[in-house]
């Protein structure tokens, strides 16, 4: 049994302690999936808040031969696709960026160079506005799979979805953000082109 492990068994025996370790241990990915999900930083902090809530009333289900990770993540996935359906947010903010429409990194956060931290800072507003046009389910599938490396069956547990379901999905929303790439990259283009002076 790892210390995880023997925290969860603990927290399950009533030990606050031991759940306020496992707390702070996911706290960081929690609030960071949530935020990519909500896009605003207190609704973020509240489905946070609200997850470990839920996770600790519910401890008694979980599942040990399951990654503890997989099982909170999917609690505050479930909870932020709740929230995006009773409510159509007009944000959408993920700390990520976009290559080629097809594939996606994060930034690299040691990066010292001012211009090529604009670039992706400008990248990552065009990505934010494209991820807001997706199902709530396909976002956090995509979100899932390319920031937090979930495998597809993982994601298919996750979400409840059988993983046909999720390669479906997966492979729906890759080319609708690419086709919606596209057409803001043709947009700029016509844009200038008509403000370009012509050469004499």
């Amino acid at each position: 049994m790892n210390e995880e492990q023997s925290w969860v068994l603990q927290a399950r025996q009533g030990s606050d302690e031991a759940f306020t370790k496992l707390v702070e241990t996911y706290q960081t990915p929690v609030f960071n999936l949530c935020y990519r999900m909500l896009g605003e930083p207190d609704l973020a902090e509240d489905a946070a808040q609200e997850t470990f809530l839920r996770a600790f009333q519910h401890l008694h289900r979980y599942d040990q031969k399951r990654p503890f990770a997989t099982w909170l993540l999917s609690i505050a996935a479930h909870y932020c696709i709740d929230r995006l359906r009773r409510r159509k947010f007009s944000m959408f903010s993920m700390d990520a960026e976009d290559d080629e429409g097809n594939t996606f990194e994060l930034p690299d956060p040691d990066s010292p160079d001012p211009e090529a931290e604009t670039v992706k800072g400008q990248m990552r507003a065009r990505i934010h506005a494209l991820l807001k046009d997706l199902d709530d389910t396909d976002r956090a599938a995509i979100i899932m799979r390319y920031w937090y490396d979930y495998s597809e069956a993982e994601i298919a547990e996750s979400l409840r979805l059988t993983v046909s379901a999720v390669k479906s999905r997966l492979h729906r929303s890759r080319k609708e953000l690419a086709g919606l790439w596209q057409e803001e990259e043709n947009r700029a283009d016509t844009e200038r082109r008509t403000y370009e002076s012509p050469a004499f």
